[in-house]
């Protein structure tokens, strides 16, 4: 199996964006939900997946994260409405 690397920004439930990296992207989001994710979701779960890339390596999956951490509120929510996420879980088989 090919070990994959993603970037990724979920909603929680209060509205606020967080983003993240992960190998896992079912496992990361159960893990959200369940209240073992990070600090900062886990008062504010339900999560929703809203945006995920797919990186060759860790590396890259972790520079794009940090950058997308930098951006402004506004352009995440611009990445998010051009970002076609349903295409990407349909064609790498991903239920989340």
């Amino acid at each position: 199996m090919e070990l994959r690397n993603y970037t990724y920004i979920v909603e929680c439930s209060d509205g606020k964006l967080y983003t993240g990296w992960t190998t896992c992207i079912e496992r990361r989001i159960q893990e959200h939900n369940s209240g073992r994710g990070a600090k900062f979701t886990r008062m504010r779960i339900p999560v929703t997946l809203r945006y995920l890339e797919i990186s060759d390596t860790k590396s890259d999956a972790m520079k794009r994260e940090a950058a997308i951490k930098k951006l402004k509120r506004s352009q995440k929510q611009q990445l998010i409405q051009e970002h076609k996420l349903e295409k990407i879980l349909r064609e790498n088989n991903i239920i989340v």
